[in-house]
């Protein structure tokens, strides 16, 4: 018979796939569909970090093996290249819930802080490898020995994770130390016998994985701190004071579970005595706090993997409570956190960012029909900051499409500016040295972005004229506008003369991308 909480888990967390349906981060679809479908069809494009080899590609081969699979029953559609990756990531994603529902003593609290939870809600589906990070940490923190400290079997996915990505390491630091010294058998042998043993095992797996793929021998996870901890690219993408974490990232993350949280933590300090589990989680989770705060490049999504701790912590606070609290105020409390909880879940998961992927549907149509309908095909370019929609993952076909590209300062070159902020500081001077002047049918045949660039290139885009818009987001800055614009130029053997593009008359080697 099957367990109703995970049908529960498995049935919110596929709701989440067709619910869910706005643009986050990048690395969504760079850092796994984007590499997948060049794995499995052999054409996209890939960013600096699988150029340089800093990320492994376990996650994006099993996502590919699911599009060599599509592709030999000839039911390779965008539809199912998009959904069945994000399907699998929901039921992973369901299992380590119902692992949480279990580590937790089958808490009705702990299922309720999990289901309600808005961010994980908002990332649990998504195929960023945060979310695989935090699932295989649920699971490993559900066999994680707390009582005997005998068991090895929690090593296994967290040296997947780490692996997968060599952050997931921090959190663990505190809880093995922990684990060995509770732990009867001698220190040197749990080492070697288990934890090299097991971490062997993982890492010459994903190594042989990661070196096939790239093509020469590559250790990933040392790439990932090599580029990112000793040359400190990161940084590259935005900088945070160091305590961004604790008054901007937690608590933006647990949202109205911060208060339940912090009433946890406050009576778990004072007696570390009696609850010696969350005490063990308070401490990972300060450490790993501290760690991400010395880093400059801070996200919300690098700390998705501690929020299981929190909600663990908060979940056992609330159950003891909620034992002498009335009924009223049980309510009360469980009605807050929900509604608390569903206002950001809705907003985010529905409307803000969503023009990112409702554009990707039109260009869709328009890389498979233009041809048919101006027997030339279509080209097109993408005038916005650099990964803001995917790309093949969402097109599947393989059209000339050209995006701005923001690789980091790799040759130590002096005023290094990338590509990207050198369009945004002047646009059309960057438009008079990239595109083509003649014949106007070497121009893109259709151009995206957002509608606050209109201004600034009205000459350029002259020769289109308005075909969609989507709209992104209420809330824009300098380079991000309101909506997403598709322009298509005028079709040369029908529109009038019209003036011709302020082009410079030199056309250097283009850099289209080929899918």
């Amino acid at each position: 018979m099957l367990n109703k909480i995970l049908l529960l888990f498995v049935a919110l967390r596929i709701a989440s796939v067709f619910i869910v349906r706005t643009w986050y981060v990048p690395d969504e679809y760079w850092q796994s569909l984007e590499v997948a479908h060049r794995l499995a069809f052999g054409y996209g494009h890939l960013t600096w970090e699988w150029t340089k080899g800093i990320r492994s590609y376990v996650y994006p081969a099993l996502i590919a093996g699911i599009y060599k699979f599509l592709a030999l029953i000839k039911l390779d559609c965008v539809e199912l290249l998009v959904l069945l990756p994000r399907i699998l990531q929901a039921c992973l994603s369901a299992y380590s819930d119902y692992r949480f529902y279990v580590w937790s003593n089958r808490s009705k609290w702990s299922a309720f802080v999990l289901a309600t939870s808005w961010f994980w809600f908002y990332t649990a589906s998504r195929t960023l490898a945060n979310t695989l990070e935090t699932s295989l940490t649920v699971i490993a923190l559900s066999y994680f020995p707390w009582a005997s400290a005998e068991s090895t079997t929690f090593l296994w996915p967290v040296a997947l994770s780490v692996f997968v990505r060599p952050t997931s390491a921090i959190p663990w630091i505190p809880l093995c130390l922990y684990h060995v010294k509770k732990s009867s058998h001698p220190v040197w042998e749990l080492l070697l016998k288990r934890y090299l043993l097991i971490a062997f095992t993982i890492g010459s797996f994903s190594i042989a994985v990661d070196s096939f793929l790239h093509g020469s021998l590559i250790v990933s996870p040392y790439e990932f701190l090599r580029f990112n901890i000793i040359k400190g690219i990161g940084s590259l993408y935005g900088e945070h004071p160091w305590y961004w974490y604790f008054n901007v990232g937690l608590p933006t993350v647990l949202g109205i579970g911060s208060i339940p949280f912090l009433f946890a933590c406050v009576e778990t300090i004072r007696h570390r005595q009696v609850y010696k589990e969350r005490s063990i989680l308070l401490a990972a989770i300060v450490f790993t706090l501290f760690i991400y705060s010395l880093l400059q490049h801070k996200e919300f999504r690098f700390i998705l993997q501690i929020l299981p701790l929190c909600l663990y912590v908060s979940a056992d606070h609330l159950s003891r409570w909620s034992r002498k609290a009335s009924g009223k105020l049980v309510w009360f409390a469980a009605i807050g956190i929900l509604v608390g909880n569903i206002i950001p879940a809705g907003y985010l998961s529905v409307v803000h960012q969503r023009g990112a992927l409702e554009v990707m549907s039109s260009l869709q149509s328009i890389a498979r029909n233009y041809k048919d309908e101006f027997d030339q095909p279509a080209k097109l370019i993408f005038l916005l900051p650099c990964h803001t929609t995917p790309l093949q993952s969402h097109i599947h076909h393989n059209t000339t499409m050209r995006f701005l590209r923001c690789e980091p300062n790799f040759e130590n070159v002096d005023n290094y500016v990338d590509e990207a902020d050198t369009f945004y500081k002047d646009p059309m001077s960057w438009i008079r040295k990239n595109l083509p002047v003649h014949p106007r049918s070497a121009l893109p045949t259709h151009v995206v972005a957002f509608d606050s660039l209109e201004p600034k290139i009205k000459d350029f885009l002259s020769v289109y004229k308005q075909k969609e818009s989507f709209f992104h987001s209420d809330f824009t800055t300098d380079k991000i506008g309101a909506n997403i614009v598709i322009y298509e130029r005028f079709d040369p053997t029908k529109a009038t003369t019209t003036a011709a593009p302020p082009v410079q008359e030199e056309q250097p080697a283009e850099q289209d991308v080929e899918g």
